[in-house]
């Protein structure tokens, strides 16, 4: 099949998986996870861009030493390089969708 079609809000809120790779194209990648409160997702740079929404939970989103506090309905896009470390501050599950994708050349 080429393509993924999902509802992603409700996969998303439904998922109970560390991590679940829904679809995986050649030149992205559409991930879900869950984290538990308290546990994080350690420091990561990745080669890649990442586009992340929170669905559902609380959390601290660390890029390049910044903090942001984040929780239902917001975004976050981390470019190639980005250092990157997510922890779940609150006190239900994090529930997230990740895009993955390479790096496009700037307009």
């Amino acid at each position: 099949m080429k393509g993924f079609v999902t509802n992603i809000e409700k996969a998303t809120l439904e998922n109970e998986n560390y991590r679940q790779v829904l679809y995986t194209g050649m030149s992205s990648q559409l991930v879900l996870m869950t984290i538990q409160p308290g546990d994080e997702i350690g420091s990561e740079t990745h080669d890649l861009d990442q586009f992340i929404r929170i669905e559902a939970g609380q959390a601290v989103v660390t890029l390049d030493g910044v903090n942001h506090d984040v929780e239902d309905d917001w975004a976050v896009v981390s470019p190639a390089g980005t250092e990157r470390h997510v922890v779940n501050t609150g006190e239900e599950p994090l529930r997230l969708g990740s895009l993955y994708a390479p790096r496009e050349p700037k307009d």
